[in-house]
């Protein structure tokens, strides 16, 4: 009985332990979403520039899409099971992915937010501003993304100004993210 007993209160712990890692996870997630933020602020006053993509908008707001761009056809980006993510526009320098209308791409659910946003895009947008200041590229040549919200669930991505050297990592980090946060809603809680 005793034996058992222990079992018992250790699968117990071991939730609390998985509860509590999750909880954290999501608070790590947070806290780099505010010091994006704020990493973003400090651009804003050092640089003054005159327009500063947000990495990451604010809660429950969508943010207005950009002018127009007229996209050439479509390349649909799947699972290896073959289950539609998302569809993937190109034209030129820039790229829009729309992502599929019955999967579930929330802005929380990792690693959208960690991965794609602040290790790949900001990243990418860090090194052409660094560009700009030292006159290899022009101001109006920075990497720039939205992302269109509907509450927390994400529609659509827009990237533009996209150098045909970071073309190939971009899609395989798109492709990577989404069939993570798929993977992650198919996940019994």
């Amino acid at each position: 009985m005793a034996e058992e007993e222990k079992v018992k209160k250790m699968a117990e712990l071991r939730g609390l332990l998985e509860k509590r890692v999750e909880d954290m996870e999501t608070e790590l997630e947070g806290l780099r979403v505010l010091l994006g933020f704020i990493d973003e602020m400090l651009l804003e006053k050092g640089f003054k520039r005159a327009k500063i993509v947000k990495p990451v908008p604010a809660p429950a707001e969508t943010v207005p899409q950009p002018p127009a761009i007229e996209y050439e056809g479509s390349i649909p980006i799947k699972t290896v099971a073959g289950d539609l993510l998302a569809d993937l526009y190109m034209k030129e320098d820039s790229m829009r992915i729309v992502l599929a209308e019955d999967k579930i791409f929330n802005i929380n659910t990792p690693p959208f937010t960690s991965f794609l946003v602040e290790r790949v895009l900001a990243k990418m947008q860090e090194k052409d501003r660094e560009a700009a200041g030292t006159g290899e590229i022009t101001p109006d040549e920075i990497l720039s993304y939205n992302i269109v919200r509907e509450g927390d669930l994400i529609r659509e991505v827009t990237i533009r100004n996209i150098r045909k050297e970071r073309l190939g990592e971009l899609k395989s980090s798109i492709r990577w993210t989404l069939e993570k946060m798929y993977e992650k809603t198919m996940q019994p809680t």
